[in-house]
Formats: structure tokens, sequence, C-alpha cells
């Protein structure tokens, strides 16, 4: 691979990096201040009726989950784990919007979710995992 290359692959694994340490981290801890929004709302009844706490007490729980994920992508070591619980993370909450009548916003937090899926994928080819779970680089067809 050029140095244009990896410079390329480098800069969009540090932008998925950062964009997967930080909203996690914020969205989490707003979850204690509601801030950006009233998070309690956006939760369905019907998955409210199954929990055995409040809103209010899951949206923390919630929080708490979003912020040790956050946590992960930061590590270096655990990157590519907190990139798919992310992704889980975000595919659970366009379910719950989709139940809540929101499709519009689950559509955003399932694009979210590719992302984070790929910023795990990018990590495995990062540190040599790519090649154990089936990743291939193949080189560019030159044509003439």
């Amino acid at each position: 691979m050029d140095n244009l290359q990896d410079s390329r692959l480098s800069s969009s694994y540090w932008a998925l990096r950062v964009t997967y340490l930080v909203v996690p981290i914020v969205a989490g801890l707003d979850k204690f201040f509601n801030v950006l929004t009233n998070w309690p709302k956006y939760l369905s009844p019907a998955f409210a009726h199954m929990i055995p706490m409040s809103p209010h007490a899951f949206m923390r729980l919630v929080g708490v989950v979003e912020i040790i994920a956050g946590l992960l992508v930061l590590s270096g070591r655990l990157t590519r784990v907190g990139a798919y619980i992310v992704m889980a993370w975000l595919i659970c909450i366009a379910i719950n919007l989709v139940a809540l009548g929101m499709p519009d916003i689950a559509v955003r937090d399932l694009a979210m979710a590719v992302g984070a899926f790929a910023l795990a994928r990018l990590e495995e080819v990062r540190v040599g995992a790519g090649r154990r779970v089936g990743v291939r680089v193949q080189e560019p067809v030159r044509v003439g």
C-alpha cells in the first residue's frame, strides 16, 4: 500500500474512532442531565412496560452502557469490541425508535451503526486481525 492510500485509511479510521468515542460518551453523560433532550420520552411505551424500572432510571443505565462503549473505543486495545458494542447498541436504539413511530430517526441510527461497523473492521485490518477473519486486500486491476 502506498503512503497516500495509508494516509486516507488512517484519516478515515481516526475520523470514525473520534466520532464513536465522543458521541457515545456525550450522549451517555447527557442521560443524567437531559440537556440535549428529555431522553425518557424516546423510550417506546411497549419497551417501558417490559423493563423493571422507570424510564428515567433505564435511561441512566443506557447512559452508563454508552459511556463504557465510548471508553472501550478510546482504549486502543478494545477499540474493535467497543465499536461492535456501539453498532449493536445503535441497532437496538433504532428498533426502539421504530416501535415509537420515529422511523426517520431510526434510519439515522442505523447509518451510524454502519459507521461503527466500519470502524470495527478497520481496526481488525489495522491490528492484523483481518487476515484471521477473512478480510482480503486486493491489488487494483491495471488496464492496458
